[in-house]
Protein backbone atom coordinates (compact mmCIF):
# COMPACT_ATOMS: atom_id res chain seq x y z
CA UNK A 1 0.00 0.00 0.00
CA UNK A 2 1.20 3.42 -1.04
CA UNK A 3 0.02 7.04 0.33
CA UNK A 4 0.48 10.31 -1.22
CA UNK A 5 3.62 12.15 0.05
CA UNK A 6 2.83 15.09 3.19
CA UNK A 7 4.59 17.69 3.96
CA UNK A 8 5.65 17.73 7.92
CA UNK A 9 3.81 19.45 10.58
CA UNK A 10 5.42 22.72 10.93
CA UNK A 11 6.67 23.59 14.19
CA UNK A 12 3.84 26.08 14.86
CA UNK A 13 1.63 23.69 14.08
CA UNK A 14 3.18 21.33 16.76
CA UNK A 15 3.40 23.47 19.48
CA UNK A 16 -0.21 23.93 19.05
CA UNK A 17 -1.19 20.19 19.43
CA UNK A 18 1.55 20.07 22.18
CA UNK A 19 -0.43 22.63 23.98
CA UNK A 20 -3.79 22.12 23.70
CA UNK A 21 -5.69 19.01 24.77
CA UNK A 22 -5.95 16.55 21.61
CA UNK A 23 -9.12 14.98 21.38
CA UNK A 24 -8.60 12.05 19.48
CA UNK A 25 -11.75 11.30 17.72
CA UNK A 26 -14.35 9.60 20.17
CA UNK A 27 -11.44 8.24 21.96
CA UNK A 28 -10.78 11.51 24.02
CA UNK A 29 -7.30 10.80 24.90
CA UNK A 30 -6.27 14.28 26.85
CA UNK A 31 -2.52 15.44 26.48
CA UNK A 32 -2.10 16.32 30.31
CA UNK A 33 0.29 14.95 33.17
CA UNK A 34 1.09 11.73 32.91
CA UNK A 35 1.73 9.88 36.86
CA UNK A 36 2.71 6.23 35.22
CA UNK A 37 6.00 4.44 36.78
CA UNK A 38 8.87 3.73 34.20
CA UNK A 39 10.12 1.00 36.20
CA UNK A 40 6.10 -0.51 36.54
CA UNK A 41 7.14 -4.37 36.11
CA UNK A 42 5.16 -6.40 33.35
CA UNK A 43 2.04 -8.87 34.13
CA UNK A 44 2.72 -11.85 32.79
CA UNK A 45 0.56 -14.13 31.62
CA UNK A 46 -0.71 -15.87 35.36
CA UNK A 47 -1.65 -12.44 36.49
CA UNK A 48 -3.44 -11.60 33.58
CA UNK A 49 -5.98 -14.51 34.80
CA UNK A 50 -5.38 -13.79 38.44
CA UNK A 51 -8.57 -13.18 40.50
CA UNK A 52 -8.04 -9.31 40.54
CA UNK A 53 -9.24 -9.41 36.54
CA UNK A 54 -12.14 -11.65 37.61
CA UNK A 55 -13.56 -8.98 40.04
CA UNK A 56 -16.86 -8.23 38.09
CA UNK A 57 -16.97 -4.70 39.25
CA UNK A 58 -13.63 -4.04 36.88
CA UNK A 59 -14.35 -3.04 33.34
CA UNK A 60 -12.83 -6.00 30.96
CA UNK A 61 -11.17 -4.24 27.82
CA UNK A 62 -9.80 -6.80 25.99
CA UNK A 63 -9.58 -10.73 24.79
CA UNK A 64 -6.91 -12.77 26.28
CA UNK A 65 -6.04 -16.00 24.64
CA UNK A 66 -2.93 -18.12 24.85
CA UNK A 67 -0.38 -18.03 22.18
CA UNK A 68 -0.72 -21.88 20.61
CA UNK A 69 2.78 -21.29 18.62
CA UNK A 70 4.71 -21.16 22.37
CA UNK A 71 4.06 -24.30 22.84
CA UNK A 72 4.15 -26.35 19.37
CA UNK A 73 7.00 -29.03 19.29
CA UNK A 74 11.05 -27.23 18.71
CA UNK A 75 10.98 -29.61 15.63
CA UNK A 76 7.26 -29.38 13.08
CA UNK A 77 8.31 -31.53 9.92
CA UNK A 78 8.77 -29.52 6.74
CA UNK A 79 6.00 -30.89 5.19
CA UNK A 80 3.51 -29.48 7.78
CA UNK A 81 5.02 -25.96 8.24
CA UNK A 82 2.83 -24.41 5.79
CA UNK A 83 -0.86 -25.94 6.97
CA UNK A 84 0.48 -25.53 10.42
CA UNK A 85 1.37 -21.60 9.56
CA UNK A 86 -2.25 -20.81 8.24
CA UNK A 87 -3.64 -22.31 11.10
CA UNK A 88 -1.64 -19.78 13.56
CA UNK A 89 -2.69 -17.21 11.38
CA UNK A 90 -6.32 -18.41 11.17
CA UNK A 91 -6.19 -17.89 15.09
CA UNK A 92 -5.28 -14.72 15.23
CA UNK A 93 -7.86 -13.83 12.77
CA UNK A 94 -10.20 -15.53 14.80
CA UNK A 95 -9.36 -13.20 18.01
CA UNK A 96 -9.57 -10.42 16.07
CA UNK A 97 -13.36 -10.91 15.05
CA UNK A 98 -13.95 -11.83 18.31
CA UNK A 99 -12.72 -8.81 19.33
CA UNK A 100 -14.84 -6.50 17.36
CA UNK A 101 -17.78 -8.40 18.61
CA UNK A 102 -16.65 -7.84 21.84
CA UNK A 103 -15.95 -3.91 21.35
CA UNK A 104 -19.25 -3.45 19.79
CA UNK A 105 -21.11 -5.45 22.65
CA UNK A 106 -20.33 -3.48 25.39
CA UNK A 107 -24.08 -2.58 26.20
CA UNK A 108 -25.21 -6.17 25.86
CA UNK A 109 -22.57 -7.09 28.36
CA UNK A 110 -22.98 -4.40 30.67
CA UNK A 111 -26.26 -5.75 30.82
CA UNK A 112 -25.83 -9.72 30.96
CA UNK A 113 -22.56 -11.08 32.60
CA UNK A 114 -23.09 -14.05 30.44
CA UNK A 115 -23.57 -12.54 27.50
CA UNK A 116 -19.40 -12.51 26.85
CA UNK A 117 -19.25 -16.32 27.64
CA UNK A 118 -22.13 -17.21 25.45
CA UNK A 119 -21.50 -14.93 22.67
CA UNK A 120 -17.84 -14.02 22.34
CA UNK A 121 -16.15 -16.48 24.49
CA UNK A 122 -17.62 -19.74 23.90
CA UNK A 123 -17.71 -19.62 19.68
CA UNK A 124 -14.60 -18.36 19.89
CA UNK A 125 -13.38 -21.49 22.14
CA UNK A 126 -15.22 -23.89 19.69
CA UNK A 127 -13.22 -22.18 16.68
CA UNK A 128 -9.95 -22.34 18.40
CA UNK A 129 -10.24 -26.10 19.02
CA UNK A 130 -11.35 -26.67 15.64
CA UNK A 131 -7.61 -24.66 14.44
CA UNK A 132 -5.24 -26.36 17.16
CA UNK A 133 -7.06 -29.97 15.95
CA UNK A 134 -5.93 -29.11 12.49
CA UNK A 135 -2.27 -27.93 14.19
CA UNK A 136 -2.35 -31.22 16.03
CA UNK A 137 -3.26 -33.20 13.13
CA UNK A 138 -0.77 -31.89 10.42
CA UNK A 139 1.93 -32.39 12.96
CA UNK A 140 0.90 -35.89 13.80
CA UNK A 141 0.91 -37.46 10.23
CA UNK A 142 4.69 -37.09 9.69
CA UNK A 143 5.66 -36.92 13.86
CA UNK A 144 4.54 -37.62 17.25
CA UNK A 145 1.24 -36.29 17.40
CA UNK A 146 1.75 -32.78 20.25
CA UNK A 147 -0.49 -33.30 23.26
CA UNK A 148 -1.94 -31.27 25.52
CA UNK A 149 -2.48 -28.17 22.91
CA UNK A 150 -6.52 -28.48 23.06
CA UNK A 151 -6.01 -26.98 26.78
CA UNK A 152 -5.04 -23.62 25.13
CA UNK A 153 -8.23 -23.34 23.47
CA UNK A 154 -10.33 -21.26 25.70
CA UNK A 155 -10.09 -17.52 26.07
CA UNK A 156 -10.44 -14.79 28.70
CA UNK A 157 -11.61 -11.18 29.33
CA UNK A 158 -8.99 -9.19 30.78
CA UNK A 159 -8.44 -5.39 32.07
CA UNK A 160 -6.10 -3.03 30.97
CA UNK A 161 -3.80 -3.13 33.24
CA UNK A 162 -2.57 0.71 32.70
CA UNK A 163 -6.57 1.42 32.73
CA UNK A 164 -6.33 1.71 35.99
CA UNK A 165 -5.70 5.58 35.05
CA UNK A 166 -8.67 5.50 33.48
CA UNK A 167 -10.72 3.11 35.56
CA UNK A 168 -14.41 3.46 35.32
CA UNK A 169 -14.54 6.71 35.62
CA UNK A 170 -15.00 6.94 39.45
CA UNK A 171 -11.79 9.20 40.22
CA UNK A 172 -10.56 7.54 43.17
CA UNK A 173 -7.27 9.00 44.06
CA UNK A 174 -5.71 6.27 46.42
CA UNK A 175 -6.78 3.24 44.19
CA UNK A 176 -6.50 5.23 40.66
CA UNK A 177 -3.38 7.38 41.48
CA UNK A 178 -2.17 6.65 44.45
CA UNK A 179 -0.65 3.40 43.19
CA UNK A 180 0.90 4.71 40.34
CA UNK A 181 1.64 8.13 42.06
CA UNK A 182 3.84 6.28 45.32
CA UNK A 183 6.73 6.01 43.01
CA UNK A 184 6.14 9.39 41.49
CA UNK A 185 4.70 12.11 43.65
CA UNK A 186 3.10 10.43 46.77
CA UNK A 187 0.30 12.49 47.50
CA UNK A 188 0.58 14.57 44.11
CA UNK A 189 0.33 11.37 42.46
CA UNK A 190 -2.80 10.45 43.90
CA UNK A 191 -4.57 13.66 44.03
CA UNK A 192 -3.90 14.27 40.01
CA UNK A 193 -3.66 10.83 39.60
CA UNK A 194 -7.55 10.12 40.79
CA UNK A 195 -8.74 13.31 38.72
CA UNK A 196 -7.11 12.79 35.75
CA UNK A 197 -8.65 8.66 36.15
CA UNK A 198 -12.22 9.93 36.54
CA UNK A 199 -11.63 12.77 33.82
CA UNK A 200 -10.05 9.67 31.09
CA UNK A 201 -12.32 6.67 32.44
CA UNK A 202 -15.59 8.92 31.17
CA UNK A 203 -13.73 10.14 28.12
CA UNK A 204 -12.13 7.32 27.07
CA UNK A 205 -14.51 3.87 26.90
CA UNK A 206 -13.14 3.30 30.35
CA UNK A 207 -9.27 3.23 29.86
CA UNK A 208 -9.11 2.44 26.54
CA UNK A 209 -8.64 5.53 24.98
CA UNK A 210 -6.81 6.38 21.58
CA UNK A 211 -8.38 7.66 18.11
CA UNK A 212 -9.65 3.78 17.73
CA UNK A 213 -11.06 3.50 21.09
CA UNK A 214 -8.58 0.43 21.82
CA UNK A 215 -5.47 2.36 22.68
CA UNK A 216 -2.93 3.84 24.34
CA UNK A 217 -4.48 5.48 27.15
CA UNK A 218 -2.53 8.39 29.11
CA UNK A 219 -0.76 5.83 31.94
CA UNK A 220 1.05 4.45 28.68
CA UNK A 221 3.12 7.32 28.53
CA UNK A 222 5.80 8.72 30.81
CA UNK A 223 8.11 11.89 31.39
CA UNK A 224 11.50 10.79 29.95
CA UNK A 225 13.12 13.47 32.22
CA UNK A 226 11.13 11.70 34.98
CA UNK A 227 13.58 8.42 34.32
CA UNK A 228 16.27 7.29 35.52
CA UNK A 229 19.48 6.37 33.37
CA UNK A 230 19.34 2.26 33.06
CA UNK A 231 21.28 1.73 29.91
CA UNK A 232 23.91 -1.00 30.75
CA UNK A 233 26.61 -2.78 28.08
CA UNK A 234 28.52 -5.80 28.95
CA UNK A 235 32.06 -4.95 29.16
CA UNK A 236 34.63 -5.93 26.64
CA UNK A 237 36.84 -8.58 27.06
CA UNK A 238 40.01 -9.75 25.15
CA UNK A 239 39.28 -11.00 21.51
CA UNK A 240 35.92 -9.07 21.48
CA UNK A 241 34.94 -7.89 18.32
CA UNK A 242 34.57 -4.01 17.62
CA UNK A 243 33.56 -2.88 14.76
CA UNK A 244 30.46 -1.45 13.37
CA UNK A 245 29.28 -2.68 9.51
CA UNK A 246 26.81 0.15 8.49
CA UNK A 247 24.31 -0.27 5.60
CA UNK A 248 22.18 2.61 4.99
CA UNK A 249 18.64 1.42 3.21
CA UNK A 250 16.35 4.74 3.39
CA UNK A 251 13.13 5.47 5.82
CA UNK A 252 10.66 4.11 3.69
CA UNK A 253 10.10 7.31 1.38
CA UNK A 254 8.62 5.31 -1.26
CA UNK A 255 5.90 4.34 0.92
CA UNK A 256 6.05 0.84 0.88
CA UNK A 257 3.75 -0.40 3.20
CA UNK A 258 1.34 -3.62 3.97
CA UNK A 259 -0.05 -6.01 6.64
CA UNK A 260 1.54 -9.61 5.90
CA UNK A 261 4.16 -10.99 7.96
CA UNK A 262 5.79 -13.50 5.40
CA UNK A 263 8.24 -14.66 8.76
CA UNK A 264 5.19 -16.10 10.71
CA UNK A 265 2.25 -15.98 8.79
CA UNK A 266 3.85 -16.97 4.82
CA UNK A 267 1.15 -17.02 2.72
CA UNK A 268 -1.86 -15.34 4.30
CA UNK A 269 -2.65 -11.97 3.20
CA UNK A 270 -3.00 -9.44 6.38
CA UNK A 271 -1.39 -12.00 8.83
CA UNK A 272 -0.43 -9.45 10.93
CA UNK A 273 -3.51 -7.81 11.62
CA UNK A 274 -1.52 -4.39 11.30
CA UNK A 275 0.48 -2.51 9.19
CA UNK A 276 4.28 -2.67 8.62
CA UNK A 277 7.19 -0.46 7.04
CA UNK A 278 9.33 -1.59 4.87
CA UNK A 279 13.01 -0.97 4.09
CA UNK A 280 15.52 -2.64 2.22
CA UNK A 281 13.92 -5.41 -0.16
CA UNK A 282 10.76 -4.14 -2.32
CA UNK A 283 9.32 -7.90 -3.06
CA UNK A 284 8.38 -8.56 0.57
CA UNK A 285 4.62 -9.63 0.73
CA UNK A 286 3.08 -12.57 2.38
CA UNK A 287 3.69 -14.57 -0.55
CA UNK A 288 7.47 -13.92 -1.46
CA UNK A 289 9.54 -16.72 -1.50
CA UNK A 290 13.22 -16.90 -0.79
CA UNK A 291 13.67 -17.09 -4.80
CA UNK A 292 10.93 -13.52 -5.19
CA UNK A 293 13.79 -11.91 -2.31
CA UNK A 294 17.22 -13.32 -3.90
CA UNK A 295 15.95 -11.78 -7.07
CA UNK A 296 13.77 -8.30 -5.64
CA UNK A 297 14.91 -4.93 -5.81
CA UNK A 298 16.43 -2.97 -2.75
CA UNK A 299 16.37 0.62 -1.34
CA UNK A 300 19.85 -0.75 0.46
CA UNK A 301 22.39 1.95 -0.77
CA UNK A 302 24.92 -1.33 -1.28
CA UNK A 303 22.93 -3.35 -4.06
CA UNK A 304 24.63 -6.52 -2.06
CA UNK A 305 22.35 -6.23 0.74
CA UNK A 306 18.95 -7.05 -0.36
CA UNK A 307 17.81 -7.94 3.03
CA UNK A 308 14.37 -7.14 4.38
CA UNK A 309 13.78 -4.90 7.33
CA UNK A 310 10.84 -4.27 8.61
CA UNK A 311 8.57 -3.09 12.00
CA UNK A 312 4.92 -1.65 12.61
CA UNK A 313 4.04 1.91 12.05
CA UNK A 314 3.85 4.49 14.11
CA UNK A 315 0.63 6.66 13.91
CA UNK A 316 -0.01 9.96 15.00
CA UNK A 317 -3.58 9.59 16.20
CA UNK A 318 -4.70 13.27 15.38
CA UNK A 319 -8.22 12.79 14.16
CA UNK A 320 -6.65 12.45 10.57
CA UNK A 321 -7.35 9.30 8.95
CA UNK A 322 -4.73 7.66 6.65
CA UNK A 323 -5.88 6.12 3.21
CA UNK A 324 -5.90 2.19 4.91
CA UNK A 325 -8.54 3.79 6.78
CA UNK A 326 -10.79 1.27 5.61
CA UNK A 327 -8.12 -1.78 4.64
CA UNK A 328 -6.87 -4.35 5.94
CA UNK A 329 -4.50 -3.75 9.03
CA UNK A 330 -5.51 -0.42 9.07
CA UNK A 331 -8.87 1.25 9.94
CA UNK A 332 -10.63 -2.92 9.66
CA UNK A 333 -8.01 -3.54 12.68
CA UNK A 334 -8.39 -0.72 14.67
CA UNK A 335 -5.34 0.96 13.50
CA UNK A 336 -5.94 4.18 12.55
CA UNK A 337 -4.76 7.82 12.39
CA UNK A 338 -1.47 9.37 10.34
CA UNK A 339 1.41 7.15 9.20
CA UNK A 340 4.65 8.78 10.51
CA UNK A 341 7.71 8.31 8.14
CA UNK A 342 10.56 8.50 10.00
CA UNK A 343 13.31 11.29 9.92
CA UNK A 344 16.15 9.00 10.55
CA UNK A 345 16.59 4.93 10.13
CA UNK A 346 19.75 3.52 11.45
CA UNK A 347 20.93 0.16 10.52
CA UNK A 348 23.75 -1.34 12.23
CA UNK A 349 25.66 -4.67 12.52
CA UNK A 350 27.62 -4.56 15.78
CA UNK A 351 29.75 -7.15 17.44
CA UNK A 352 30.34 -9.52 20.55
CA UNK A 353 31.71 -7.86 23.82
CA UNK A 354 33.28 -11.75 24.29
CA UNK A 355 34.26 -13.02 20.84
CA UNK A 356 34.63 -13.00 17.36
CA UNK A 357 31.76 -13.47 15.21
CA UNK A 358 30.72 -15.93 12.79
CA UNK A 359 28.58 -15.16 9.18
CA UNK A 360 24.90 -14.90 9.07
CA UNK A 361 23.30 -17.92 6.67
CA UNK A 362 21.58 -16.35 3.91
CA UNK A 363 17.51 -16.21 4.44
CA UNK A 364 18.43 -15.69 8.62
CA UNK A 365 14.63 -14.96 10.05
CA UNK A 366 14.62 -12.82 13.08
CA UNK A 367 11.86 -11.83 14.89
CA UNK A 368 12.53 -9.81 18.03
CA UNK A 369 10.03 -8.71 20.32
CA UNK A 370 6.48 -9.94 20.67
CA UNK A 371 3.25 -8.06 19.09
CA UNK A 372 1.42 -9.84 21.45
CA UNK A 373 3.28 -9.12 24.77
CA UNK A 374 0.35 -7.00 26.14
CA UNK A 375 -1.46 -10.46 26.98
CA UNK A 376 1.80 -12.56 26.55
CA UNK A 377 3.85 -11.43 28.96
CA UNK A 378 7.45 -10.21 28.40
CA UNK A 379 9.40 -13.46 28.15
CA UNK A 380 9.56 -12.37 24.51
CA UNK A 381 9.13 -8.64 24.76
CA UNK A 382 12.07 -6.72 23.33
CA UNK A 383 10.83 -3.29 22.99
CA UNK A 384 12.73 -0.22 23.93
CA UNK A 385 11.43 3.37 23.79
CA UNK A 386 13.37 7.03 24.40
CA UNK A 387 14.05 10.65 23.07
CA UNK A 388 17.07 11.70 21.19
CA UNK A 389 19.34 13.48 24.16
CA UNK A 390 18.19 11.06 26.45
CA UNK A 391 18.71 7.53 25.10
CA UNK A 392 20.49 6.14 28.53
CA UNK A 393 17.13 5.68 29.36
CA UNK A 394 15.07 3.26 27.90
CA UNK A 395 11.55 2.64 28.55
CA UNK A 396 10.28 -1.10 27.98
CA UNK A 397 6.35 -0.60 28.72
CA UNK A 398 5.72 3.08 28.29
CA UNK A 399 5.88 5.20 25.41
CA UNK A 400 7.93 8.65 26.09
CA UNK A 401 6.90 11.87 26.29
CA UNK A 402 9.65 14.30 24.78
CA UNK A 403 11.07 17.33 25.69
CA UNK A 404 10.58 20.13 23.41
CA UNK A 405 13.10 19.92 20.68
CA UNK A 406 13.46 15.57 21.30
CA UNK A 407 12.10 13.05 19.11
CA UNK A 408 10.74 9.55 19.91
CA UNK A 409 13.16 6.87 19.35
CA UNK A 410 12.52 3.08 18.73
CA UNK A 411 15.50 0.76 19.32
CA UNK A 412 15.48 -2.66 18.34
CA UNK A 413 18.31 -4.84 19.64
CA UNK A 414 18.12 -8.40 17.76
CA UNK A 415 19.42 -11.80 18.88
CA UNK A 416 23.25 -12.19 18.64
CA UNK A 417 23.59 -15.59 18.90
CA UNK A 418 22.74 -18.58 16.15
CA UNK A 419 22.24 -22.19 16.22
CA UNK A 420 24.68 -22.68 13.80
CA UNK A 421 21.78 -24.77 11.51
CA UNK A 422 18.55 -23.33 11.00
CA UNK A 423 17.44 -20.27 9.14
CA UNK A 424 14.36 -20.42 10.85
CA UNK A 425 12.24 -22.43 13.70
CA UNK A 426 8.73 -23.72 14.10
CA UNK A 427 7.84 -20.84 16.55
CA UNK A 428 10.44 -18.30 14.98
CA UNK A 429 12.46 -18.00 17.69
CA UNK A 430 14.26 -21.02 19.08
CA UNK A 431 17.23 -20.98 16.34
CA UNK A 432 18.25 -18.07 17.34
CA UNK A 433 19.11 -16.50 21.29
CA UNK A 434 20.37 -13.46 23.54
CA UNK A 435 23.61 -13.91 24.89
CA UNK A 436 23.93 -13.35 28.46
CA UNK A 437 24.26 -10.40 30.33
CA UNK A 438 27.88 -10.51 29.76
CA UNK A 439 27.62 -10.79 26.16
CA UNK A 440 28.06 -14.37 26.01
CA UNK A 441 26.13 -16.96 23.70
CA UNK A 442 24.42 -20.00 25.13
CA UNK A 443 25.69 -23.10 24.65
CA UNK A 444 25.48 -24.65 21.12
CA UNK A 445 25.27 -21.05 20.00
CA UNK A 446 27.93 -19.32 17.94
CA UNK A 447 28.11 -15.09 17.83
CA UNK A 448 26.66 -13.27 14.75
CA UNK A 449 26.52 -9.77 13.88
CA UNK A 450 23.94 -8.12 16.26
CA UNK A 451 21.62 -6.15 13.51
CA UNK A 452 20.68 -2.89 15.99
CA UNK A 453 17.76 -0.92 14.43
CA UNK A 454 17.04 2.68 15.98
CA UNK A 455 13.75 4.22 14.52
CA UNK A 456 13.41 8.11 15.27
CA UNK A 457 10.22 10.35 14.63
CA UNK A 458 9.65 13.81 15.10
CA UNK A 459 6.35 14.18 16.39
CA UNK A 460 4.25 16.59 18.90
CA UNK A 461 5.52 16.02 22.33
CA UNK A 462 3.22 14.53 24.74
CA UNK A 463 0.31 11.45 24.00
CA UNK A 464 -1.02 11.12 20.68
CA UNK A 465 0.92 8.59 19.32
CA UNK A 466 0.80 4.55 18.66
CA UNK A 467 2.34 2.05 17.11
CA UNK A 468 0.26 -0.17 15.57
CA UNK A 469 -1.39 -3.73 17.17
CA UNK A 470 -3.11 -6.27 16.68
CA UNK A 471 -6.49 -5.00 17.99
CA UNK A 472 -6.66 -6.57 21.29
CA UNK A 473 -3.09 -5.66 21.97
CA UNK A 474 -4.39 -1.78 22.58
CA UNK A 475 -1.43 -0.31 20.71
CA UNK A 476 0.38 -1.56 24.03
CA UNK A 477 4.00 0.30 24.10
CA UNK A 478 5.53 -3.39 25.08
CA UNK A 479 4.05 -5.04 21.77
CA UNK A 480 6.65 -3.40 19.28
CA UNK A 481 8.69 -5.60 17.53
CA UNK A 482 10.91 -5.94 14.37
CA UNK A 483 11.32 -8.40 11.70
CA UNK A 484 14.17 -9.30 9.66
CA UNK A 485 15.60 -11.77 7.02
CA UNK A 486 19.38 -11.71 5.85
CA UNK A 487 19.60 -11.35 1.60
CA UNK A 488 22.72 -10.36 1.79
CA UNK A 489 25.05 -11.79 -0.79
CA UNK A 490 28.28 -13.67 0.40
CA UNK A 491 30.63 -11.68 -0.70
CA UNK A 492 29.29 -8.79 1.91
CA UNK A 493 28.65 -10.91 4.06
CA UNK A 494 32.15 -11.62 4.62
CA UNK A 495 33.33 -7.70 4.50
CA UNK A 496 30.61 -7.59 7.39
CA UNK A 497 31.86 -10.62 9.26
CA UNK A 498 35.62 -9.12 8.74
CA UNK A 499 34.80 -5.40 9.69
CA UNK A 500 33.37 -6.84 12.67
CA UNK A 501 35.67 -8.89 13.66
CA UNK A 502 38.96 -5.98 12.91
CA UNK A 503 37.23 -3.50 14.61
CA UNK A 504 36.63 -1.21 11.80
CA UNK A 505 34.01 1.11 10.69
CA UNK A 506 32.36 0.47 7.14
CA UNK A 507 29.68 0.50 5.37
Amino acid sequence: MRRASRKRSTLANRAIAASAALILGGGGLLAVNVYASAGEGWSGPDSARSGRIQNAGQQMSTIDCPEVANDLPNEVPDSARQEVDRELANLDSQITEAYKRFADSQQQISQDQNFAQNAILGPLKDKRLAAISRIATAIGRQAERPQGLEGLAPCTLRADDNGGAGGDGQGDGDQNGGDQGGDQGGDQGGDQGGDQGGDQGDGQNNGNGGQAGNGPNAADFVDIQSVQPNVQQPQQQRGASRGVFTTDCGRNENGKFNPDNVIVAPGVSNGAHHMHDYVGNQANDAFASDDDLARGQTTCRNQGDRSTYYWPVLRLQNGQNENDANADGGGKDSNVGEIQTPTEVSLKFVGSPVSKVTAMPRFLRIITGDAKAFTNGDANANASWSCTGFEDRQLKDKYPICPQGSQVVRTFNFQSCWDGQNTDSANHRTHVAFADENGACPNGFRAIPQLVQRIVYDVPPGPGFAVDSFPEQLHKPGTDHGDFINVFNSRLMKKVVSCVNEGRQCT
